[in-house]
């Protein structure tokens, strides 16, 4: 099992969702995050005041699937996350040894 984690800009999680959800990824954890990377901050001016805001919003997806999913899952989400524009997101990858579902105690794979 592997554990997918995309950091996106806010406005594509429709469009990733719905794309992950036509490969057949029906389960997704969303959270409003804040972060940076080559996109850095931008200043804004409120009330006559100019200032930098460090963190820019972001959305972090969270989906565990079966391995012979993962290359569909990249896909999907690169593919509806992507503007061409510096900001787009990273997608991460780790491994996950088990899976418990708490209401019924399956494991692992009919876990998911």
């Amino acid at each position: 099992m592997k554990k997918v984690d995309a950091i996106i800009k806010p406005f594509k999680l429709d469009d990733v969702r719905e794309a992950l959800s036509a490969v057949g990824i029906t389960g997704m954890t969303a959270s409003e995050v804040k972060g940076f990377g080559r996109q850095k901050g931008h200043t804004e001016l409120y009330r006559g005041a100019e200032y930098v805001v460090d963190f820019l919003p972001k959305v972090k997806i969270e989906v565990v699937i079966n391995e012979n999913q993962l290359d569909d899952c990249i896909e999907a989400i690169t593919s509806a996350a992507k503007t061409g524009k510096i900001g787009d997101g990273k997608i991460f990858v780790t491994s996950v040894e088990k899976v418990v579902r708490i209401r019924t105690g399956e494991e692992d794979e009919t876990a998911i």
